[in-house]
């Protein structure tokens, strides 16, 4: 059996990472593993792991003489499907933010996407709520299954705690330090505008330190769609961790997470600890640029702040040692969290592998 993952192009995380990690531990013995990946990326790869680079006519045979492809995003290059391979696509997040066809569309923006949803055995949702949009937003007509996000299992893991203390110490955040996480999603003018950054950091961090002082560290993670990178201070009180493969070590990292629109939001809320959302450009990105399935406002597990100052204010009220569960936090985690019991992997595995099936190849 041959199997082939790809995260966001080229790198080594995300639910792709989790199925290759479990499907390891299930079939120890007969399944080939290969990655695609890119230059910048190939050597974040563990050296025991095969890789390819994409695209390249190495990627197209690899993934042409696959048994399983596991993908989180749409795969544009050319490669055609042999009728016995099983394509799962895992997807990257519940939807807050229109996607796909049912955002404003560029012409000609999603035909090699559209392509890809065309060879999808199975697509996965994290929740009841997001099935139907998933559908609809690909025009998938294939079996969507319910099982909550690989990726997020490590959340409700018992090395959880441990995870925190390495990333934080690989990080340099000293003991006793509140970790905010500033997680925001693209923006569609700026990536696609032409000119200028691709990207906006609209808090002043030159407060954030002044009232936050020096038990406060920003981390700093822009969405991979987004290329450029912040000059920070090294003195200052942010760092940049985009280039982190893996955003649920973060997440068990941070303290707080500030966000936006991001499907960032849904994962962290596994945590239980607080999220604020800073929302500074609603209106353009909700009328203008994108719109929502949903308002996020009724349901928001999280104060709403739309200012820089509004934002510090309110990080500096939060009691990171004894966070105060609410309501509004309880329904949003059964809504949209029921699912990440971390137990998804082994869900997605028992697709990939029903009984009777041999990890060797067909072909």
């Amino acid at each position: 059996m041959k199997a082939v993952y790809a995260t966001y192009r080229g790198l080594f995380a995300d639910s792709p990472r989790a199925v290759y990690e479990g499907l390891r531990t299930r079939v120890p013995e007969g399944v080939e593993h290969v990655w695609l990946c890119n230059e910048r990326t190939r050597p974040t790869f563990p050296g025991d792991v095969e890789t390819v680079l994409y695209p390249s006519p190495e990627a197209r045979a690899a993934l042409e003489s696959a048994d399983i492809v596991v993908a989180n995003d749409c795969l544009s290059m050319p490669w055609s499907k042999r009728p016995d391979t099983t394509y799962l696509q895992t997807w990257h997040g519940t939807p807050l933010k229109r996607i796909h066809h049912d955002a404003p569309v560029r012409e000609g923006w999603l035909d090699n996407a559209d392509k890809d949803v065309a060879r999808w055995d199975m697509l996965l949702s994290p929740n009841q709520v997001s099935t139907d949009r998933l559908r609809h937003a690909f025009g998938f007509a294939g079996p969507i299954h319910e099982t909550g996000y690989p990726r997020n299992d490590v959340l409700s893991s018992p090395d959880r705690d441990r995870i925190r203390a390495r990333v934080r110490a690989e990080l340099g955040i000293p003991d006793g330090t509140t970790a905010v996480l500033y997680a925001p999603t693209w923006r569609d003018d700026l990536v696609f505008g032409g000119t200028g950054p691709d990207f906006e950091f609209p808090i002043d961090l030159g407060a954030f330190a002044d009232r936050l002082g020096r038990d406060h560290v920003l981390l700093l993670r822009l969405h991979s769609m987004v290329k450029g990178r912040p000059s920070l201070d090294p003195d200052g009180p942010a760092i940049d961790v985009t280039d982190i493969a893996e955003s649920a070590g973060l997440y068990l990292a941070a303290d707080v997470l500030v966000t936006d629109y991001s499907s960032a939001m849904f994962d962290f809320a596994v945590t239980g600890k607080p999220i604020v959302f800073y929302t500074y450009d609603l209106e353009h990105y909700r009328d203008d640029l994108r719109g929502f399935y949903f308002d996020l406002a009724p349901i928001a597990p999280g104060p709403t702040v739309r200012t820089s100052n509004e934002l510090i204010a309110e990080l500096a009220e939060i009691d990171v040692a004894v966070p105060e569960p609410t309501e509004a936090y309880a329904r949003f985690r059964e809504t949209f969290c029921a699912l990440e019991d971390g137990h998804a992997t082994d869900r997605v595995l028992d697709l990939l592998l029903p009984p009777g099936r041999a990890a060797t190849s067909s072909h």
